[in-house]
């Protein structure tokens, strides 16, 4: 009789805990909620999250306070939200190096392991630009200039390893060129090259180089997209000059911690896509050069794996380092 009570006790214990989850799933969020950014203020993943951030504060009746935590190419921000408790307060805003690092760097956490995507919030494609006085004024001239000039056409990135660099090495490996990458400390002294003509191209993320292109400081001779941007409706996509597989966004995506309730990961993802599909929202966003998406959870985690896969093998294949 005493073994039938105590069973009779766990099973109600367990029921308890089980209501739990949905429990608190439906009473958060109850304070605000530190979205972490690991890139500068300022930058282009910063600005989309703050745009997201007051949408999806209104929307959730809680605040949305933006924390910066740049360096290490967003390993710092990543391992600090890989660390915080799983309770949907701590929330990772990430960009396409998040798929990049397991294959280039040592981290200091497993992202595959330690990390939840939520959801892929926008993407954006690179724009190719070069100076404005280039000899060449669309993506066919360019090949063919770069063709003709074996080793002395340079590239710009901001940064070894980073998303601008590999999509350079894609280029050289589809198009067979040879052409040198000339790394910088961040986008900003790389486009300031770029317009002063010390380096001959640059796949600018279109959040950050639109604007120079829109002003003639920067001529645009292709976008890395299937599809040609809206706001250069004449640039040509690479795919268009032959390349079919040739398809490459940049992007940025929510996170949570491991052991963050199913159910308050579902409502971030819901509460992405609202804001995303927000009128006003998305005309900012548009405004920056980005492209407004909002996925499920289960939509992001395999776009990562995807992402991770395809820049792995290529970082395999041309022996790329950021030593």
């Amino acid at each position: 009789m005493t073994f039938i009570k105590t069973l009779a006790t766990v099973g109600l214990t367990v029921a308890a805990l089980g209501a739990t989850a949905p429990a608190f799933a439906q009473a958060w969020p109850t304070k605000p909620i530190r979205l972490i950014v690991p890139y500068s203020a300022g930058g282009g993943a910063d600005n989309a999250a703050r745009i997201l951030a007051q949408t999806m504060g209104k929307s959730l009746g809680q605040t949305v306070v933006i924390d910066n935590r740049p360096g290490a190419s967003g390993m710092i921000g990543g391992q600090a939200v890989a660390q915080a408790d799983p309770d949907g307060y701590t929330v990772l805003y990430d960009a396409s190096t998040y798929a990049v690092n397991p294959v280039l760097r040592k981290m200091p956490f497993d992202a595959a392991k330690d990390l939840i995507p939520v959801s892929l919030a926008v993407s954006v494609p690179n724009i190719l630009v070069v100076p404005p006085k280039a000899p060449y004024n669309n993506f066919k001239e360019f090949l063919a200039y770069a063709q003709k000039n074996p080793g002395k056409v340079t590239y710009a990135s901001y940064g070894a390893g980073s998303p601008a660099h590999l999509v350079g090495e894609l280029l050289k490996n589809q198009a067979k060129l040879d052409m040198l990458h000339v790394p910088y400390k961040g986008g900003a002294p790389a486009l300031a090259d770029v317009m002063g003509g010390q380096v001959d191209a640059y796949f600018a993320n279109a959040a950050s180089g639109l604007s120079y292109v829109q002003s003639n400081r920067l001529k645009a001779i292709a976008v890395t997209s299937a599809k040609r941007m809206a706001a250069l409706p004449e640039v040509t996509t690479i795919q268009e000059n032959g390349f079919k597989d040739f398809d490459v966004l940049e992007w940025n995506g929510f996170f949570v911690p491991k052991g963050t309730p199913a159910a308050v990961v579902d409502r971030l993802a819901k509460e992405v896509k609202v804001a995303v599909n927000d009128a006003e929202t998305r005309g900012k966003l548009e405004k920056l050069g980005l492209d407004p998406v909002g996925s499920t959870p289960a939509e992001f985690a395999s776009f990562i794996q995807k992402e991770t896969t395809r820049w792995g093998a290529l970082v395999k294949s041309n022996n790329i380092t950021v030593e």
